[in-house]
Order: C-alpha cells, then structure tokens, then sequence
C-alpha cells in the first residue's frame, strides 16, 4: 500500500476516534451537570446566630427576576437568613420570550422553578409565594399578601418575627404576612406603561411576562381562523390580518421579526392565502428602530424589514385605540392616521409598581416618582439598609436585564463585604481582652469600611433579533471599542450567546430541542 494512502488512513482512524472520544466527554459532562442541577445540595439551616453567639441577620429579597436571581446565585446564603418573595414562582428568561407567542420556543423552555435555584444556595433560602403590599421602613417590618382560591386553613397565630392573617379580596382568599428584615433588596421590576393614552391597557397585549406570550399566541390563532372564514375583499378580513407592534426597541423589534417568520415560513406553506395578506405594521416614535444600536446596523434593520415586508411607521406615536383601529399621530407633518388592526402588541414603556410608589411616599429623600433614587451601593437615598436595583430604579443606566444581572452579582459582593464589616464590629464589642478595642482593630475595621465597593457598569454589548434568520450585535471589545455585526452569521452568535445565558442546563437544551424541532417540523401553533 502507498504510504500516502496509510497516512490517510491513520489520519482518519485517528480523526474518528477524537470524535467518538469528544461526543462521550461531552455526553458524560453534560449528563453529570443534568444531575447535578436535579438534586439539591446539602444546605446549611437558617439559625439566629452564629456559632460564635453573633446575631446573624435577615436580608428579604423582593422580586424573581434577573437582578433577584443573580444576587442570590452570586450571594453566600450561609451568611444571612434570606427570605425571597415573589408572587411569581420562577425566574423567566426574557430575552428569548418574543419566540414564545410564535412557537419557535416552548415557554416551559425559559423558565426556571425558584425553588431549584434556591435548593443549589449553600445557605437554607426561605422562599415566599407572595406580594410585598406594604412596609414600615421605621419598624423594619415588611406586609406580604398571597391571594388563592383555597383557604390555607392557617390558625393566624403569631410568631416571633410573623404575624399572619387570613382574609378575603375580590372574591379569593388572602393570606397576609408580616416580616421583619434587617436588611431589604427590592428588585421588582416595572410594570408596562401605557403612557395615558385612552383604550390601549383595554386593546393590547403586552409583551412582559409568559401570559403575555401566551395571550398573543392566542390572538394570532383567532386572527388566522376568523379571517380564514371571510372573503377575500371583505374589509373585515384585512383588518384582522393587520399585527401592529408598538416599540422600536430590541423587544418589539424581535416581536415583529418572529411574527414575520411564522408568516414566511410557516403559515405559507398551510394556509398561502392568509398569509400573502397578513402584515405585521411597526410603530416607533424615535425616527429610527433600535436607536441605541450602531447607525449602520439600524440601516441594516431596515434593509430586512423592507425585504421581509415589515412596515416600519418612524417619527410616529399612537395617540387612540379602541377595539379595531389605532390613531397614529405623525411627528413631522403632525397629521393623525387612523389605522385598523386585529391584534396591537405594546411593547415600549415601563411604570412604577405599586410597592414602589408606596416606598417613596415613606422616605422624604426620595423626589422622584419614576422610581428610588440609589447611590453608588445602590442603596435608597434616605435609608440605611434599603437598597434597590434594576428596572424600579432610577440611574443613569438604560432598563435592561444586562444592568440588573450586573447589579445583583455586586450586591452579592457588597453583602459579603458587608458580613467581614459586622463580624468584626461583633468581635470588637465582645472581646473582653481589649477593651477598649486595639489602634489595630479599629485600622483593620476603618480599612473593610472603606474596601466596600461601589457599582460600577460593565457594558458588553447588545443583540437583538430581527427576523428572516437574522440578527444585530453590537459588541463592546474592551472600553475601548465596539464591534457591530449584523447578517446570518450573528444569529448563530446571537443563538450561541442566549443559549450560554440560559439559567441552567436544563433550559440551555430545552432551548436547543425547541430550535431543532422548528427546523426539522416547522412551528406548533395549535391551540392548548
């Protein structure tokens, strides 16, 4: 035999057997992560003290979310009694929710129950189903209310640190409890913003939490079917088959992008006469969509969305909305256009959430009613263990999951800094051998005093969506440039970078299976 042909067939010997080698290393190192995420840890107990007789203290954190989740993933638990309340039971990937009305991903596939991330905390996390209705800053003392449709059978007696009370609202069962904190994190977020404007909180569909997603999904199997049973000139029929996205930004631009795809790609091939007359129809009142992003990337965006038929409406906002039309009032030439819709998605604006507004009206240092005003600890201006971060607060960084993530992995930090801070003051007051305390002690505590961090913002970039298996990055290399990309190649970054965010293993190949099933069976859009 040649030598040639031996060193071809070494070479592919060779090359099979790393192969086969890397798929079982990867098999195993997933299999083993599977189990390890499926199990809980062995937790430290929660306890009043420290072994060595210190208090050890309470930290509450309000919210399940991005800023939430990363603090108590980041945070030692065995530091501090933490108690999380959230009335929803599970964090919820957002960047990939606009693919969830679609059916591109299942929803289960971006959730993650509260309880499996508190069961891998080294430290016992107590976790409340529940809504923080109120609070005493003064007193420490936090009020939490679950509303259910069975009754606790809860006798309503009284601890040391709760005090629970059964009750009736709206027609369900209330359950109402009393915590006490030294330390409270609020990190609920912001509810959508209609801006005032008449009929949109009664004719939209918000794109905010998976109910939302759900809703939507819904709507657009209703639009399909009824106009389905119209004649083709009827007005009616056009009307229904009109999608409008209000909000420019990544969320609404993703949206519109994965609505079009179901369009193209799906709905095409099963019912071609619906979809040559469906159009999905942006408004955006800034004069260009994704206006944070590079210049040369938001002409990109418009490039696709002229090929993939999505009308772009710029310089433009809605003013009126009742049940079948939208008034679009033009910025430059100051007309309003009234234009017929089935289904209005609002995606743009975000509002204080009722606890938040009541917090402010507590503390006379916080002026501003958009949200808390924090200082560089992200603690409440006006409060001494009150902190708060990501959408409920007001900074001079943009509303994204990005910042939050970043704010909790620092107050995780903070808070361990903090305990080195409180240990030491602890030891200083109860050791009887220096009394009173050493020049050393109070150098070694002035210097972990001073060694508590401050946040500071990170920005790595940002990506989004924008339909026809295409998407936009805008990456910052360093501090020192940025890299914007856009075209097919980013959105196997884009997949790529969402699927490395995903919470856990378990979401990470939810998603990768939700996105193989769509490219081997196209989209499941049947009703549930």
């Amino acid at each position: 035999m040649p030598r040639r042909f031996q060193i071809l067939r070494k070479f592919v010997k060779y090359t099979v057997s790393g192969i086969a080698l890397t798929a079982v290393g990867a098999t195993s190192f997933l299999g083993y992560k599977i189990y390890q995420e499926s199990r809980p840890v062995h937790q430290i107990k929660q306890s009043p003290t420290f072994p060595n007789g210190e208090k050890k203290k309470s930290l509450v954190i309000l919210g399940s979310g991005w800023g939430a989740i990363s603090l108590l993933k980041n945070l030692d638990t065995t530091l501090y009694n933490v108690v999380l309340v959230s009335p929803r039971n599970y964090f919820l990937f957002t960047p990939l929710l606009p693919s969830v009305p679609t059916g591109t991903i299942d929803m289960r596939s971006i959730i993650e129950p509260v309880r499996a991330i508190t069961s891998r905390c080294p430290g016992e996390v107590l976790y409340l189903e529940a809504e923080a209705i109120d609070i005493d800053p003064t007193q420490n003392k936090l009020t939490v209310q679950q509303s259910t449709t069975v009754h606790s059978g809860h006798s309503g007696q009284s601890t040391s640190s709760t005090c629970t009370r059964i009750g009736q609202e709206h027609g369900m069962d209330t359950i109402t409890t009393d915590l006490n904190y030294d330390y409270l994190v609020v990190s609920i977020g912001a509810q959508p913003s209609t801006f005032g404007i008449p009929g949109v909180a009664e004719n939209s569909i918000f794109v905010k939490e998976v109910n939302d997603s759900v809703k939507i999904k819904k709507k657009l199997i209703d639009l399909v079917e009824a106009a389905n049973l119209l004649p083709e000139n009827d007005p009616e029929r056009k009307r229904l088959l009109q999608v409008l996205v209000c909000g420019g930004g990544p969320t609404g631009v993703e949206t519109a992008g994965e609505i079009q795809d179901y369009i193209d790609q799906d709905l095409k091939k099963w019912m071609p006469q619906i979809a040559k007359d469906m159009k999905v129809t942006l408004v955006e009142s800034q004069p260009v969509v994704l206006h944070t992003f590079s210049p040369k990337l938001v002409d990109f965006t418009n490039h696709i969305f002229k090929d993939t038929n999505i009308n772009l409406i710029t310089n433009s906002r809605i003013v009126e909305v009742d049940n079948t039309h939208a008034s679009i009032f033009n910025k430059k030439d100051h007309t309003t256009t009234p234009m017929p819709y089935g289904m209005l998605i609002w995606a743009t604006g975000n509002s204080t959430r009722n606890f938040v507004s009541r917090l402010i009206e507590t503390i006379p240092e916080q002026t501003n009613r958009r949200g808390f005003l924090v200082n560089g600890k992200l603690k409440l201006n006006g409060s001494s263990n009150i902190f708060a971060l990501g959408d409920c607060t007001i900074t001079k960084y943009p509303a994204t999951a990005q910042v939050a993530f970043q704010q909790g992995c620092f107050l995780a930090k903070y808070f361990g800094k903090l305990q080195k801070v409180e240990s030491l003051r602890y030891k200083m007051q109860h050791d009887q051998s220096q009394q009173p305390p050493s020049e050393f002690s109070l150098k070694r505590l002035h210097k972990l005093e001073k060694a508590l961090p401050e946040f500071v913002y990170n920005y790595r970039g940002s990506l989004a969506y924008i339909g026809s298996e295409k998407a936009v990055a805008d990456v910052a290399v360093g501090s020192w440039s940025n890299v914007a990309a856009g075209g097919n190649l980013t959105y196997l970054f884009w997949r790529s970078a969402y699927v490395m965010m995903c919470l856990s293993i378990k979401n990470q190949v939810l998603v990768c299976f939700d996105w193989i099933k769509v490219y081997l069976f196209g989209r499941d859009c049947s009703r549930e």
